[in-house]
Order: C-alpha cells, then sequence, then structure tokens
C-alpha cells in the first residue's frame, strides 16, 4: 500500500483539485484507492457532494461524544474509489492533542488496520504546515506538492521540503518529495519562464505530468464530481489519468529493481541524474504545447506613455509582467505574445487606463460599455500590426 500526500501550504495551486482527481484516476487504473479528507475546510467532501457530518474528528479526538472507528465514517465515491469525509471539527484536533505525547503518530495508527484494504490512500493536506500536515507527512511514503508557475508557489515548496527534512531528522521517517506542474497555461510566455526556473531549482523532484488549466476540473468541482466522471474527454480528465498512469508506472519501476517504489530513484543514481534534466517525455510534450503557437505581435504608437499593457482573452484579461509591452525608441510600444489560431478580445492598459486598439478596425462594444478590438490568428500567422 502507498500513503501520499498531497501538500502545499499555498492555497490555489490545485491542491484538492489533484487530490480528488487522481484518486479517480488511479480507480479507474485498477486501483483500489482511499482518499483522507484532513482539511478543516473540507473542500475535497464538499467538492464530492459527500455527508461530512461524520469526519476524522470523530476517530481522532477524546472529547467527541460520537466515537468511531475510521471504517464506520468511510463513503463510496465511484468504484474503488473512497473517501474519509473532513469537516470544521477536524481542525480542532490541533489543540485539543497539542500536550499529548505521541500526538504526529495519530493518522497512523488509525490508518494501519486499512493496510490491506486498498493499493493507495491519498491523503488532502490542509494549506498550512501544523499538526494535521506533519501527521499527514509522517504516515506516508511520497508527498506530491502541487506547484502553479508562479513565484510564490515555488516560496511555498521551500517551507514543506524544510518540514519533510524535520520529520526525517527528528522523527527517523524518509519521505520522496515529488513537484506536480498544475494550472499551466501554455498561452503565457511566463508559463514557461517559470517552468524553467522549477526545472533548475527542482529538476530531479519533477513528475513528469503537467495539469493544464482547463475550465472542466472547475465546472466538475462545481457539479460535486470527478472530471472523469464530468467530462472524460476533457483535458483535465486526460492529464490527471496521465498523472495516474506516472505513478503506478514508478511502482512497477521499483517492484522490478527488487526496491520499493518511493526508493526506486535513491537506488539508482543514474535515473536520479536523467531527472534534474527534462525528461524526454516531458520534452516531447513541451513540443507539443508549442507546436501550433505563433508569436502575436501588438503594437501602440503612444510616445508619452510611461507604461502600456495588453490584455484581453488570450489570458483571461489578467494583468502580469508576460503582457507588459516595451517602448521602442519611435516611441511605439510593442508585446509578442504566444497564441494559438482562433479569435481574441483585446484593450490596452496605458498608464492605468483601459482602451480600445485605435490602429485596428476591428470591434465589439462589451458588457461594460467600453470597446474590446478583435484579432483573428491562424495558422502560420504571426502578427497584428
Amino acid at each position: 500500500m502507498r500513503v501520499i500526500s498531497i501538500a502545499n501550504q499555498k492555497g490555489g495551486c490545485g491542491k484538492t483539485t489533484t487530490a480528488i482527481n487522481l484518486a479517480s484516476s488511479l480507480s479507474r487504473n485498477g486501483k483500489r484507492v482511499l482518499l483522507i479528507d484532513m482539511d478543516p475546510q473540507a473542500h475535497a467532501t464538499l467538492g464530492l457532494n459527500i455527508d461530512g457530518r461524520d469526519s476524522l474528528y470523530n476517530v481522532i479526538s477524546k472529547l467527541t461524544p460520537r466515537k468511531l472507528r475510521i471504517e464506520n465514517i468511510i463513503k463510496q465515491v465511484e468504484n474503488s474509489f473512497d473517501i474519509v469525509p473532513s469537516n470544521i471539527l477536524v481542525g480542532t484536533l490541533e489543540q485539543e492533542l497539542a500536550d499529548e505525547i505521541g500526538r504526529e503518530l495519530k493518522v497512523t495508527e488509525i490508518i494501519e488496520p486499512l493496510k490491506n484494504s486498498y493499493d493507495y490512500i491519498l491523503i488532502d493536506c490542509p494549506p498550512s504546515l501544523g499538526f494535521l500536515t506533519v501527521n499527514a507527512i509522517r504516515c506516508s511514503s511520497e508527498v506530491i506538492l502541487p506547484v502553479e508557475t508562479s513565484r510564490f508557489s515555488m516560496q511555498g515548496v521551500d517551507h514543506l521540503l524544510d518540514i519533510a527534512r524535520l520529520i526525517k531528522d527528528r522523527l527517523n521517517h524518509p519521505v520522496d518529495c515529488r513537484i506536480l506542474i498544475t494550472m499551466f497555461d501554455s498561452r503565457l510566455r511566463h508559463s514557461f519562464s517559470m517552468l524553467d526556473q522549477i526545472k533548475s531549482r527542482f529538476g530531479g523532484m519533477l513528475i513528469d505530468t503537467i495539469v493544464h488549466v482547463n475550465v472542466k476540473l472547475k465546472e466538475s468541482a462545481v457539479m460535486g464530481q470527478t472530471v472523469a466522471n464530468y467530462d472524460k474527454y476533457s483535458r483535465g480528465s486526460k492529464d490527471y489519468f496521465s498523472l495516474a498512469k506516472e505513478l503506478i508506472a514508478m511502482e512497477q519501476q521499483g517492484a522490478q529493481e527488487g526496491a520499493p517504489a518511493t526508493k526506486a530513484k535513491a537506488a539508482a543514481p543514474a535515473a536520479t541524474k536523467k531527472r534534474e534534466e527534462f525528461s524526454e517525455k516531458m520534452q516531447e510534450m513541451i513540443k507539443e504545447e508549442v507546436r501550433d503557437i505563433s508569436l502575436t505581435t501588438f503594437a501602440l504608437q503612444s510616445p508619452e506613455a510611461h507604461s502600456v499593457y495588453v490584455t484581453g482573452s488570450f489570458n483571461d484579461w489578467s494583468l502580469d509582467e508576460s503582457c507588459r509591452m516595451k517602448k521602442q525608441d519611435s516611441g511605439s510600444w510593442i508585446a509578442k505574445i504566444p497564441l494559438r489560431p482562433g479569435l481574441y478580445k483585446y484593450q490596452f492598459i496605458i498608464d492605468g487606463k483601459w482602451c480600445e486598439d485605435p490602429a485596428n478596425p476591428n470591434q465589439e462594444r462589451n458588457s461594460f460599455g467600453d470597446i474590446n478590438s478583435l484579432i483573428e490568428v491562424g495558422n502560420g500567422q504571426a502578427a497584428q500590426e
């Protein structure tokens, strides 16, 4: 049985989305899977429309009037996929057990009877580095750290690795930490820049599979379903299915080498060295992403401006450094944005003021009463002057 914690103290990085959909994908690959929701916010429980009135609190707490065994609170989500629900009371366990000896072993003790019932136990950790996260890592052989391509998410990785090292040193329990790139937007140069930085710092820990931005992942959570059940042909479903396949392949590789799956890389220095670079699979995935992308040039003549951005439907109207335009000696502003073929709406932001492109006659009025400029990018088209 493999016990894998899914953790990152930074919220909004796809942690619970990964926990839910990886569990579902592993079960669809023939594995018996239990997801333990240890987050007091209970997002995994709520995201699957599971009744969370009975939770880990009833199993661990000595103060609860309704004491239960973990087997009593397990709920079925899909075939071969079960969940241990959570609720707000789980957050009180840290204070209740603050002075208890062996408090960091509570989860290890309660999952012991489940050893022969499941192939995988996944733990959705809270977005913090407290008692619950320490318990989860202590009972795990592996930790998956979902990381979006942002600098703040990378800081969360550093903090969690410190906790893993502390658990190894003080509790004599090493864990194998791996990084999963999530919410990857291949339309933005910034995403590839951050991916390169993550590779440089944590190359040996990277999982090959990349989880892309996909609206079906959000829609499925709203509907209380896994993405595979909601839309099995969506990009999100395919990404998590690939992730499950990769984890299973690691397990099989470890078995063939006569070592536990979580120790396979440690037992093979050559494999570790190889993972310090982009694997062949990841390189192929990147090539697939950029194959039909063209650099589209946006230009604005505004010599008196101090700062200019271009934003639009191609980046969900966000304002970030990847869309900052560069001023030329002629007084014009230029930005080159990688775009796939399609029709896009956009505006310029000149010194904080939003406006349409005065040089582009293709326009439409939006719901705010403003004007959006329109650009259609075709195969091989690479410029909007």
